[in-house]
């Protein structure tokens, strides 16, 4: 494996010290293991990883394990329900441990608070749970305000008193790219707008807060594509941007896992659809440089999805731990890494656009009014100058030159709002016109409608008279038949007697003829019938 193997075991634990830098380090496990899994939640608190959840075989998993990072031995935690008491009977379910996958875990105070997650439980709305880590009380937690929709695969970044929550997959394969915050005093949920162009929709990305002040966002996946791009939300103004950034061309990823030590962003693992990522990758967040920490080989735990990582620290030495992952099996290895750490460098200044065009606009002035050639770019504003000491330093003529600029500018966006005014004017004349529209083509459906039902009466009456008589032939043709039969039954005696009665004398025959005997011939069937009917 991509791991350098330690020389130098202590009894119950590892020699920390004797850990080769920059290399990740399978640690001998003692006793029983849980089992293998991917999609879980992860926590270092008090030496101790805390594991809750995920998946495997499709299958979601409820148990709590903790392994103890001093002694290497795993043990498991037995829950005890406490339902919160601002809480209903019905926030809790039948589990004590509702099992879930693709959730997140985040340490507050002495609990730990999980959000979100996959379940089989159909919930609309996303679910915060929590574990007291000093009695083991598992908690349903009531929250209050407009509670997301429930999702997996979202990033929760602890800010603060607040949990910063952005994107996931909703339970209809829907995917998310909104920004979300819960106040934990108050357990109050709020949705937020931002400012700028937000990242794609995505699932199973990282979060990381830099300076207290900047969410980033790196990677991901759609359910077609994987993502290496990284967004930034300045908390302060609430907008997006994409910065630039040096170093490597990282690979895109999803189900990936990131922890942040210092100023340095450790994200490990994941993959792209076709084979997991094999470079543990780190991005200093001042310089915004990316550098290939590790590589390991392709079947290697570490180049799994959905696998967890988080920062500890051991006899003073600063680690990153993983666990689990999927990368054609599931795994419940725990590896560490001890990365070793570089000085602090000039931080960069992280700009939103509109801070980005007035720096320039600024620099520009300045360069023009001191008859300098030499143009800074925003980007080099913030890398070798200090932004503020720069606007302190001005002189009065330069703020009058930032002013008109800033002016001109605001002219033009009165403009850009006059014309965008006059263009939603011309659209709700045309909505209206639509709407009118509509309403006389409702009006001529109507008309139709209520046309093609009279016919359909009319329709139904004539089938109703056809079927009538119809049954009136029938019994037409019956009695005809029957007329038939009583003629032939008449003409049998009666034929005899006529013969006889209507010979003729020689007189006759020689004197009436062929007349006679046609006008003496019997009545047909049909006069018969004719009489008959009248």
């Amino acid at each position: 494996m991509g791991a350098e193997e330690l020389h130098k075991v202590a009894p119950g634990g590892v020699c920390i010290s004797e850990v080769v830098y920059d290399s990740w380090f399978r640690l001998p496990i003692a006793g029983l293991r849980p089992s293998a899994r991917y999609k879980q939640a992860a926590e270092v608190t008090h030496g101790k990883l805390y594991v809750i959840g995920g998946s495997r075989n499709g299958r979601y998993l409820s148990d709590i394990q903790v392994f103890n990072l001093e002694t290497l031995t795993w043990s498991v935690v037995k829950p005890v329900l406490d339902q919160d008491p601002d809480s209903s009977k019905d926030d809790v379910t039948s589990e004590c441990v509702l099992a879930s996958s693709g959730h997140s875990m985040i340490r507050w105070e002495n609990k730990l608070l999980v959000v979100a997650g996959h379940t089989k439980d159909l919930a609309d709305t996303v679910t915060v749970r929590s574990l007291d880590m000093e009695t083991n009380c598992w908690t349903v937690i009531k929250t209050h305000g407009k509670a997301p929709i429930a999702r997996g695969g979202q990033s929760v970044t602890r800010f603060g008193s607040s949990l910063i929550m952005f994107g996931g997959e909703d339970p209809r394969r829907r995917l998310l790219n909104d920004i979300h915050v819960l106040d934990v005093n108050t357990m109050t949920w709020e949705a937020v707008k931002t400012l700028g162009a937000p990242p794609a929709p995505r699932y199973d990305h990282v979060a990381a807060l830099h300076a207290q002040r900047y969410l980033l966002i790196f990677g991901g996946g759609s359910h077609s594509t994987c993502f290496n791009d990284l967004h930034v939300l300045d908390l302060q103004t609430m907008e997006w941007s994409i910065p630039q950034t040096q170093g490597e061309v990282v690979s895109a990823r999803a189900g990936h896992a990131g922890a942040v030590i210092g100023e340095n962003w450790y994200i490990a693992g994941g993959g792209d659809n076709n084979k997991g990522a094999s470079e543990t990758l780190v991005l200093n967040m001042s310089r915004l440089v990316w550098s290939v920490l590790a590589t390991v080989k392709e079947r290697d735990p570490i180049a799994s999805e959905g696998l967890s990582l988080t920062s500890a620290t051991i006899h003073g030495e600063k680690l990153l731990v993983a666990f689990g992952g999927y990368n054609g099996m599931y795994n419940n290895e725990v590896l560490i890494l001890k990365p070793k750490l570089k000085e602090a460098s000039q931080p960069k200044i992280f700009q939103s656009p509109a801070a980005a065009a007035a720096a320039a606009s600024v620099t520009a002035a300045y360069a023009l009014n001191s008859g300098t050639s030499k143009i800074l770019e925003p980007e080099s504003i913030g890398n070798e100058v200090n932004l503020e000491a720069f606007l302190s330093g001005s002189s009065e003529r330069q703020v009058a030159v930032e002013t008109d600029s800033l002016l001109e500018r605001k002219h033009t966006l009165e403009s850009n709002l006059t014309a965008i005014k006059a263009e939603n004017a011309r659209l709700k004349e045309n909505i209206s016109e639509m709407n009118e529209m509509h309403a006389e083509l409702y009006k001529e459906l109507s008309s139709v409608q209520e046309q093609l039902e009279t016919e359909r009466s009319r329709c139904f009456e004539l089938e109703v008279h056809i079927a009538d008589l119809r049954k009136r032939m029938e019994s037409m043709d019956s009695l005809h038949h029957e007329f038939q039969m009583l003629q032939q039954q008449k003409a049998g005696p009666q034929q005899v007697l006529n013969d006889k009665s209507s010979e003729p004398t020689q007189g006759q025959k020689s004197g009436r003829g062929v007349w006679h005997w046609i006008s003496a011939a019997p009545a047909t069937p049909n006069d018969n019938l004719r009489h008959y009917m009248g």
